[in-house]
This record gives structure tokens, sequence and C-alpha cells, in this order.
């Protein structure tokens, strides 16, 4: 990993630098960045787990030289929610961003077991979590995790662990399911094999006895146990008085079972045990992979469940540092993030600049610079040196939680598309036990032998898993690829209107711009001077989410404005000093004809002017152009003056763009573009954009914009890229061909299936081999759409 002469750091590869220190390792000299790292490395080396560094394939964690104190982490009111009681102590999962591989779970395990005090470890290097049983009277839990952190694997609190421990439960019991419904169908089979090879009926009647009661005691479990997903589903069925895929599936499985017990109990010709066990087995694996299609679209909202920390240090009154639970912190509290540590709330970067990792937030990779000033979220990561944070909203206000809300919601709502395929599935089951009866019947007249045969394959080989799953798994698999580039769908049916656009509508301020507009020149018109008009109006732009207040962040805040309010498509109004004042249009603000600049004013009379100037976001150029690719019409319809938006729509090649559209207007004209065949999209970020995006066919917000305007919204891009919206538009259309694709096969496969199941020509457990492949095809057709996505 780093050979003698190396520039990097031998434990954690970072460079190093003049005064690196070295010191031998495993009996060779090796060089560290720190005395952190070479602390860890001696202590590895002194405990015989030396083979971490031949055994690992990617470098480890920085160690802090100053160790952290996790006394804290003794308090009751911290960890209480997180820990359990277990035989002889507690029990905690804590997660560390510092595990890269395999060998960093062995190296972890192995330093806990070590530590006295410790009943159990186990770490997880795919979930980056690692499980503590500890014994208090023994030692303490900060003991432990100093330890953790010595070694460059810094532990934070797991938020979710209740819930991510009912995942796992309910994961492991499927598992065992699956296991079981395994083994059994190859017992079953085998034996089964047996008995259908004995075509000339040669075998002795009790070994054929023997080798039936043997496949009963092997089928019983997996029936019972295996398939009681289904056997409860058809209960819930019942009792909702319709008819679904579980209803079918038990019954053709119970049915095969009971048959082939009262068989094996009269020594009848028959038996179906191998076609029920081999039934429920493909069923669940079908199950499985669907689930993971559906764990896919779930994994970056619990990411951002999981990103905000649980303890935090906040500045106490004194100015010195104090370690407390996040849940305590409150609205202009300052804190401190450290570097490699997520924020706590969102709140706003105080005394220099700070470098931000947003990947979580938005799925950009590269580090966001903030300014002295400008916004940090919860959830997203301190890079370099220690940020000063000054809250601004706590718990359930941040955005990130705000967002976490709207996607849960949009997640429990079924799409009308997986309703209909619910009640086309309802529908065929009805139809499909009528023609089953009459099946049944006819065989009954023509070959009573074969009747029973012949109606439990139709049930296998006809049951609609394929055409249950060719829907859900398809968009299952849609949302979680929409989430890892940066898409949040926030309404059901959103994937489905967004598949059919053909005409996307852009706001100009803070979506097609960069958010980022600058005071060009400022002209005061009345008694006040230019720094005065400009402290007034960064104190009525004081707290705004609009773009244009961003032009205001750098003036020197010595006015305070009292009842602000906006006025969406206008401006904003408040007190300053005892006198109202109006900021935003001429005509709102000064009372004069608009022009394409920012007024001060009472109303009646401007008092002064300001220019501001835009630029179009770095990516907005080549968006436009892939949209166009993808055969879409490009609008702009913005709410500012003629004059910037002609030069911004010839930037990007837009014609016909439309200035100085009130929110009404914007909603008639995405009415009007509806009325003339269009699916229309919105991309907006606004206050004003609220009614124009809840209007849309399908709209989308950018996440740094308005929170009014995101819950009108159907989809929020998280990041600031919009190349994100043709890539989603893309998608969505790639996800309707194979959902296509998915009801073509299973149509298909029933429309053959069912008349040579009818006719006699399909034995039961080719029947359930057949309907568990139609199943897989489709769900594994489905999961084609996770492939190539990128954040």
């Amino acid at each position: 990993m780093n050979a003698p002469g190396s520039t990097a750091c031998y434990h954690c590869g970072e460079p190093l630098p003049p005064d690196a220190i070295h010191q031998p390792v495993g009996g060779v000299e090796r060089a560290f960045c720190c005395t952190g790292c070479s602390a860890a490395a001696a202590w590895i080396e002194d405990a015989d787990l030396g083979d971490y560094y031949r055994l690992r394939s990617d470098a480890a964690s920085r160690v802090d030289a100053v160790a952290a104190d996790y006394r804290i982490w003794d308090r009751e009111d911290v960890v209480g929610g997180h820990t359990r009681d277990i035989a002889g102590g507690r029990e905690i999962t804590v997660l560390t961003d510092g595990m890269r591989c395999a060998a960093c779970a062995w190296l972890i395990d192995r330093a806990l077991q070590r530590q006295p005090g410790v009943l159990d470890a186990g770490a997880n290097a795919v979930t980056g979590r690692i499980r503590i049983g500890w014994d208090p009277a023994r030692t303490s839990l900060s003991a432990l995790l100093a330890k953790l952190a010595s070694l460059g694997y810094r532990p934070f609190l797991a938020s979710g662990e209740e819930s991510e421990r009912q995942r796992r439960r309910e994961r492991n019991r499927w598992l065992v399911r699956i296991g079981i419904a395994g083994l059994g169908s190859m017992q079953a089979m085998m034996l089964a094999e047996a008995l259908y090879l004995d075509t000339a009926n040669e075998m002795a009647v009790p070994t054929r006895d023997f080798f039936r009661w043997v496949t009963f005691l092997i089928s019983t479990p997996v029936v019972f146990y295996s398939g009681w997903p289904f056997i409860t589903g058809m209960w819930n069925e019942w009792r909702g008085r319709r008819l679904g895929m579980d209803t079918l599936i038990a019954s053709a499985t119970l049915l095969a079972y009971f048959a082939s017990v009262v068989e094996t109990v009269r020594g009848g010709p028959h038996v179906w045990y191998d076609a029920a066990v081999m039934f429920v087995f493909l069923l669940l694996v079908a199950r499985m992979l669907e689930q993971r299609g559906r764990n896919i679209a779930n994994a970056q909202v619990d990411a951002l469940a999981r990103a905000r920390p649980t303890l935090a240090t906040r500045e106490g009154a004194d100015g010195l540092p104090e370690q407390v639970p996040v849940n305590a912190l409150q609205v202009e509290d300052v804190v401190r993030v450290a570097a490699g540590e997520p924020m706590p709330a969102d709140g706003v970067v105080l005394d220099h600049p700070a470098s931000v990792d947003e990947s979580l937030l938005t799925g950009e990779s590269t580090p966001v610079e903030k300014a002295v000033g400008d916004a940090v979220f919860a959830g997203s990561y301190c890079r370099d040196a220690v940020a000063r944070v000054r809250v601004s909203a706590v718990g359930t206000q941040t955005r990130l939680s705000q967002l976490t809300r709207l996607v849960e919601r949009a997640q429990s709502e079924r799409p009308p598309l997986a309703q209909t395929a619910d009640r086309i599935a309802s529908w065929f089951v009805a139809a499909l036990l009528l023609v089953a009866a009459i099946v049944y019947a006819g065989w009954r007249i023509h070959d009573p032998s074969r009747a029973f045969e012949v109606l439990l394959a139709l049930l296998v080989v006809s049951c609609p898993c394929a055409l249950s799953l060719a829907i859900p798994a398809a968009l299952a698999t849609a949302h979680g690829a929409l989430a890892r580039m940066g898409v949040l769908a926030l309404r059901p049916g959103a994937l489905d209107a967004l598949a059919r656009v053909d005409h996307v509508v852009f706001d100009k301020t803070g979506t097609l711009s960069d958010g980022l507009p600058a005071i060009e020149r400022v002209v005061p018109l009345g008694d006040l001077s230019a720094e005065d008009a400009l402290q007034i109006a960064a104190a009525l732009e004081q707290g705004s989410r609009h773009p244009i207040a961003r032009a205001f962040d750098g003036v020197a805040a010595t006015r305070v404005a009292e009842q602000v309010r906006a006025v969406p498509g206008q401006g904003v109004t408040g007190v300053v000093e005892g006198r109202e004042w109006r900021l935003g249009r001429a005509g709102f603000a000064a009372g004069s004809a608009d022009d394409d600049a920012v007024w001060l004013g009472d109303g009646r009379r401007g008092i002064a002017r300001f220019r501001l100037r835009e630029r179009p976001r770095g990516d907005a150029a080549m968006a436009l152009a892939e949209l166009r690719a993808l055969g879409l019409t490009v609008g702009l319809c913005s709410g500012d003056a003629a004059q910037p938006v002609q030069r911004f729509a010839e930037a990007l090649a837009i014609e016909h763009p439309l200035s100085r559209q009130t929110p009404e207007q914007k909603l008639a004209h995405a009415r009007d573009l509806q009325q003339h065949g269009h699916v229309v999209a919105m991309v907006g970020d606004g206050l004003n954009d609220a009614p124009v995006l809840a209007g849309a066919d399908v709209s989308l917000a950018m996440a740094d914009g308005a929170a009014l305007a995101q819950r009108a919204a159907d989809m929020v891009i998280t990041g600031g890229s919009l190349r994100r919206i043709p890539q989603a538009i893309e998608l969505a259309q790639r996800t309707q061909r194979i959902i296509r694709q998915n009801l073509a096969w299973a149509i298909g496969y029933n429309l053959l299936a069912l008349p040579l199941a009818a006719a006699g020509m399909v034995t039961p457990w080719m029947a359930a081999l057949g309907m568990a492949l139609s199943s897989l095809l489709v769900t594994l057709n489905a999961l084609r759409l996770a492939r190539g996505v990128r954040p």
C-alpha cells in the first residue's frame, strides 16, 4: 500500500508534510503525516493486528491528533433512545464514515473485542454501522468510542436505529424463508423425480408411500412458514373483499398441498408436493427482487434521514464549546462543525468561508465553497477547517426534514399506473377462476383422472405475478434511479407525466440564472443616500428566500424591518424606522412605468433604483441542448423586465420569451399550452412560481428555492445542475418503454400458457417454473433502469 520513500502517509494515504513522522511498522520504516496516524499504526502493530495493512484495499481515514472527548456519550439523555438492554449489559449501533473496505471491519471487530468489558462487537463495511455490546460496570461507552476514533473511525449516533433494526429483522426473515423453501424444493424435487420415473408402476407401494410421507414432512414448513406471507396476503384481500395475486398464489399452493395430503393418506395415483414448494420458492425469489427495487428507491431517503447527527458542539454564553444533543439546539445558537462532521441544522456561515460537501443532499461530489453569510444545510459535511454556523432552522423545519417528509409521503401513495395494474390483476383473477371452473368441469367429463392436475396447472401457470409486478417493479427502480441522480419525486404519477412532456417552460431568476444577482449600480432619486437606500433594501430582504435578495447579502444590516410581507410577482413591503417601504417592480414600489430595475419607494414615488445583473447557470446551455435533442420545445416565462429576459433568451437560444409575467399570467400561459395539446413541464424556484408549478402537467422545483414552490411541485431537483432535468425525462421515457415491454410479455405469456395448460400439456411443476420465470423476467427487466445511473 505504501512503499518506503512514498510521499503519502502509510496509514491514511494523505500527502506527507515536510515534518513527517517516521517509525517502523512490520520491520520496515514507514512515514506518517501526523502523530494521530503514527499512534494508530503503533497500536495496530502492538496488538498484533498488522495484517490489516496487508488485507486492506483502500487507505484509512486520517486520525485526529487531538483526541475528541466522548464523555457526553455516557449521558443517558444523549444515547438513551439508541441503546437497548442485552444479557450482561447494553448494546448500541453507531455509524462511521471511515470504513472503506472489509479490512476496516476486520480491524474494528478485533480492536473492540480486545477491550475490557466488551461483550460483543460487529462492523459492517457496506453500511458503515458498528454494533457494540458492553458491560457498563466494567467499561464506559466513551472509552470504546475513543478507541475507535484513535484508529480513524470517528463514530456518530445512528438515527432511526429502531426502524433500521426492524428492516434488518424483516430482511433476515425473508432470507430464512427463501432458504427453507430452496432446500425444501430441492429435496421435494429429488423425491418427486423418483416417483415420476416410475412410469411402469414397478415401485413397491411401501417405498412409494415412504417417499410421499417424507415429501409431506419437507413440504409442510415450506408451505406454512415460507409461504405464510402469501397466505396472510390472501386473508387480507378477502377481508378487503377483493381478489388479487396473493389469493391465486395461496389458493393454488394450498390446493396442491392439501390434495397431495389426501392422496398420500388414501394412496391415490398422484401427489403435487413438488409443484407447491417450487411455486413458493420461485415466488419468494421474485418478491425479493421486487423488494430490492423498492429498497433502491428508499436508499437515498434513508441516507438523508441518517445524515443529521445526534450531537452538536454549541458555543455557550461564555463562548466555550459544549456538546449537546441536536434536539437541544435553538434558532440563533452558534455551533462549531469540525472537518468531516455533518451540519446539525440549517444555518449561515460565520467568520470565514467554508468548504461543504453536499453530495447527500444534491448528488454533487464536488465540495461547495460557502462564503460568510451563505446558507448551509443539515446533512451536508464540513470538509476542511472548523466552521462556525449560526443556526437558522432546527428539527422538522430544516430543508432536509422537509424534503424527507415530502418524499416519504409520495412513496406511501400508490401511483395511478400501479393502481391500474392492481385493478387489471383483480379482474384477471376473477376471470381466471371462472375459466378454471369451466376447464375443470370439462376435464371431469373428458378424463376425470387428470381433471385436478389440469386445474392445478392452469391456476399456477396463469398466476398474474408478472402482470402485477410489471408496473410496480419498474416504478420502484425508476424512483430509486431518480433519487441517485438528484431528483426526488414528491407526487404519485409524476414519472408518468414526465415521460409524456413535450414542452418545458423555465423561470429565469434562480432557475436558469445562477441565483447570484449582483448590484451593478445604485441610483438614489430622493433625499436618501445610496448607502441608506441599500441598508433599507437589505433590511426588507433580510431572511427572504427569493434569489434577488442575494444581491443585498453583502450590505451591512444596520436597520431592522418589521411587518415584512412578500407580494408574489411584485416585491416586498415592510416598515423600517417607522416608515413603510416597498421594494420590487417600478409599478409596485414607485408607481411609475416598469423597466428592468428593482425600485425602492413608498408605492407612490421612487426613492432609489437598483440595476442588477445575472448570469446563466454554468450548465444551462448544455441542459437546454439536451432537452431539444430529446425533441422537446423549451420556453422562458419570467417576471422580470423585457430587456434582461430578452438578453437571457438570446444567450440560451430560446425563442419567444415572455417577460413581466405575474403568477396568474404564468399559469394562464401553461393552460394555453395545455389547451393546444401540449404536455407541459414547469421548472421554477420562487414563491411566485407556486401557482404554475401546481397547474402544470408536471413541475420541478429547485431545492434552493422557496419552500412553497417545493410543496407545489411534483419533483425537487436537489442540486444546482439543470442537466438533471433532461436526464430525468430520458429516464421517465425509458421507464415507460420498460413498462410496455413488461406488460406485453406478461399478457403474451398468459395468452400462450393458458391454452396449453387448459389442454393438459403442462404439468403443475412446469407451470410453477414458467410462472416464476415470467415474474423474474419482468423484475430483471425493470432493474435495467438502475443501470448506468450516476449521481
